[in-house]
């Protein structure tokens, strides 16, 4: 429930100060509206069935998956962009699978198992499993609805992200990496966002 209604503030803090940003850097383009950054994968579809090498390699219910985050790809990043954060999230159950934050500027997309742990392309947060690293979809077939709804989304922030505090043996998870992205919203540092979802297993 946290995280969800930390999600919702986030995305109000986008609309409400995305004129002020917009206003500090001049598009390449002369183009002042919308820079329609766009989220795209060729590991899945868009509104598809999330593919079994992306499903949780020690999830029993679906044996054989292979815990491997997809490839991720935007484009058309806003100007002034200084640094992206992944996250996905399972809206059905409301749990963290992955964040990932200060991946580099220069990068218009993360490779396949880009979320291995010791991953280079940007700071991983402790999921909702407790691994700083990605950890794909496994329902639980006893509970409805059966099918879960995965939501990749990617910020793309006008500042670098401070590094995330530990807590004695406790790494930063989820929450804190939500809270970041509150006070970015709040400071205007939060130039858009994009958004691909998929599901597991298939709705058909």
């Amino acid at each position: 429930m946290k995280a969800r209604i930390s999600a919702y503030v986030v995305a109000v803090s986008i609309f409400v100060l995305l004129p002020s940003v917009w206003a500090q850097d001049k598009p390449k383009n002369g183009n002042w509206g919308y820079h329609q950054f766009r989220l795209s994968s060729s590991t899945f579809s868009n509104g598809g069935t999330l593919p079994l090498s992306m499903v949780y390699n020690q999830c029993s219910y679906y044996p054989g998956g292979d815990d491997q985050s997809p490839e991720l790809s935007w484009n058309h990043a806003p100007w002034g962009t200084r640094s992206f954060v992944v996250i996905l999230y399972d809206v059905t159950a409301s749990f963290t699978h992955w964040g990932m934050y200060n991946i580099a500027p220069t990068r218009s997309g993360l490779p396949e198992n880009a979320g291995v742990a010791g991953s280079t392309y940007g700071t991983q947060i402790a999921n909702d499993f407790g691994d700083i690293s990605y950890d794909g979809p496994c329902p639980p077939p006893s509970l409805t609805p059966v099918s879960h709804q995965y939501v990749f989304t990617v910020y793309a922030l006008d500042v670098v992200l401070p590094t995330l505090p530990t807590f004695g043996d406790f790494p930063p998870g989820a929450e804190a990496l939500y809270h970041a992205l509150i006070e970015a919203g709040r400071s205007g540092d939060i130039l858009e966002t994009a958004s691909i979802d998929g599901f597991f297993p298939g709705t058909d």
